[in-house]
């Protein structure tokens, strides 16, 4: 008998196993010391359950609403890049599993797959994740096939004026093979002789690094679909993002990529959520790979949570059975937490199940 997966953390062992080097560390690697990347994880170690007792928790009701659209469950997917260097179907494999299992997928800007062909899989509600690029006429080419594909919403990543220093990827020499491209790409105007998307080096000259709030009020102007700031690790900023009228923003340190030692987007999550006022919705990533993690995020405030590696190591484990292992894996852990904790629904969880052991001066 074959050793059965019992948690989401042991599909990276496996991707590990089957993935190129350079692929593997492209994927698991975070900024420089990877401070940052640890802490990720560690962080949720010091948030301790306060649990209820004598509760009626025979039903447990995990549906919620983000943006308005109800889905099954307070887990996401997070954008990741270039998912077909994980497997053959990359991108279309995981939006068929978001789908099945009624939830969100983040489509990356730097994916294998098009807006249109992940569109094709079938229905479900999906997000699009934007870089600014200097050109805004190839931003706004983006965004209009993004909604005529049938995406419901902007992700602006907001923390990658330059890219991190990611010195796995500097060592392997990190590049997409020559069989594939950047898709959402493909046929657009990048201003210049060179085709668009024919390098990941590329593209990446094109993100601009002079981006600031008065881009997110272009952004508004040029569609009608709700934007969410992703990369906010401030109150200052999620009051900034408040006031530019965006309909969310994601706690999150690009999963430990960009900056090193900024912390975990768990330990900032409480007071991002206490300086927006409940005025819009506040969402968080990084670290996560168990119901309770996500129970913890609910408890400090977030909407919702977003999961990014545990998808690609499970999808190059196993494809998009593996997708539908660890969503369903994270539906289960997080019922069984609610239940012990005496939490029969998502309303019902609260700053008292929790205590945390953070340090004061954060």
């Amino acid at each position: 008998m074959e050793n059965q997966i019992t948690n989401v953390n042991e599909y990276e062992a496996i991707a590990k196993q089957k993935l190129p080097k350079m692929v593997y560390d492209f994927y698991a690697s975070g900024a420089e010391d990877q401070w940052t990347l640890k802490e990720n994880r560690d962080a949720f170690s010091r948030i301790l359950f306060r649990p209820r007792i004598l509760i009626d928790v025979s039903k447990v009701d995990m549906t919620t609403r983000i943006l308005g659209f109800k889905i099954s469950m307070p887990i996401m997917i997070a954008p990741t890049g270039m998912q077909k260097l994980a497997h053959p179907q990359g991108e279309c494999a995981i939006a068929r599993a978001a789908s099945a299992a009624n939830t969100i997928m983040t489509l990356s800007t730097m994916s294998n797959y098009s807006f249109e062909e992940v569109a094709s899989t079938g229905p479900g509600i999906r997000f699009f994740q934007l870089y600014m690029f200097k050109d805004r006429n190839l931003v706004t080419q983006l965004v209009r096939r993004a909604e005529r594909a049938g995406f419901k919403a902007v992700v602006l990543t907001a923390d990658r004026p330059f890219i991190g220093r990611r010195e796995a990827d500097i060592k392997n020499g990190f590049r997409l093979p020559p069989n594939m491209t950047l898709k959402n790409f493909e046929g657009l105007d990048f201003g210049e002789k060179n085709k668009a998307g024919s390098s990941v080096s590329q593209t990446r000259r094109h993100i601009d690094p002079s981006l600031n709030w008065k881009d997110v009020k272009w952004l508004q102007t040029i569609t009608s679909l709700p934007i969410v700031v992703k990369g906010v690790l401030t109150a200052e900023d999620a009051r900034i993002a408040v006031q530019a009228g965006v309909a969310g923003i994601i706690v999150s340190n690009h999963g430990a990529r960009q900056l090193d030692y900024v912390p975990a987007p768990i330990m900032v999550l409480e007071e991002i959520v206490k300086a927006v006022e409940g005025r819009i919705g506040v969402f968080v990533d990084g670290g996560i790979s168990r119901g309770t993690d996500v129970y913890k995020a609910l408890a400090l405030g977030a909407s919702s949570v977003f999961i990014g590696r545990a998808v690609v190591f499970s999808l190059a484990a196993e494809g998009e059975g593996g997708v539908r292992k660890v969503l369903k894996m994270l539906r289960d852990e997080l019922q069984l937490t609610m239940a012990l904790c005496g939490s029969p629904s998502l309303k019902h969880i609260s700053r008292h199940h929790i205590f945390t052991r953070f340090p004061s001066n954060l």
